[in-house]
């Protein structure tokens, strides 16, 4: 996924395991994160509805991979 957002102009917020009840779809690795699983989300300030819950590491790795197919 191209995330056009610049580093400063997203919020971050993690998400506790207890706090995940439901599975997402990370964009970094294109995997489940299931329900129960702590990971972060990205909520870009300009556009809140882009909203994306990424794997930590995959966050943490976002620039320097590229998504799985």
């Amino acid at each position: 996924m191209h995330w056009p957002w610049p580093d400063d102009d997203i919020d971050v917020r993690r998400v506790q395991p207890y706090e995940a009840t439901k599975a997402y779809l990370c964009p970094g690795c294109n995997r489940e994160i299931p329900a129960g699983t702590g990971h972060v989300v990205a909520v870009p300030r300009t556009s809140p509805d882009d909203r994306r819950h990424w794997h930590r590491g995959c966050w943490d790795r976002r620039a320097s991979r590229r998504p799985r197919p």
